[in-house]
């Protein structure tokens, strides 16, 4: 179903693949290395595996048009980190890295339109 949300009427995965587009050039920008987009297993799903200098980044790109009724960030809840670790741990166990790489989950919130969206990078989303 298509949506409109200032991106021009997309629909919901056109709209995802635009975001996760913008969201990983902001990771090359910073310094990042794409590995891998998209990972899907039967656990779930990550949008874009990075890396920097010192991590492996397991970063979940979340859009809001806007920040109304909380922001992109929040979205993100306990349930979904829980899906996302064990996605993350998947991959690490299946690419030989457990315990060879330090990672990280970052979350990618990004707010308004395509052509000025604002977006908020947090890193160690997870962390304590």
């Amino acid at each position: 179903m298509p949506v409109n949300n200032g991106f021009g009427s997309l629909s919901k995965r056109a709209l995802g693949d635009e975001l996760e587009k913008f969201a990983e050039k902001e990771l090359v920008r910073h310094g990042c290395k794409i590995i891998e987009r998209n990972f899907q297993c039967k656990l779930g799903e990550i949008d874009i595996i990075a890396k920097d200098k010192q991590h492996l980044i397991f970063v979940e790109v979340r859009y809001r048009k806007s920040d109304h009724f909380g922001g992109a960030d929040v979205s993100v809840d306990l349930k979904k980190q829980q899906k996302l670790i064990r996605t993350a741990s998947l991959y690490l166990q299946k690419n030989k890295l457990t315990n060879k790489v330090p990672a990280r989950f970052d979350v990618m919130a990004i707010t308004g339109n395509i052509n000025k969206p604002d977006y908020n990078w947090i890193k160690d989303a997870f962390g304590a």
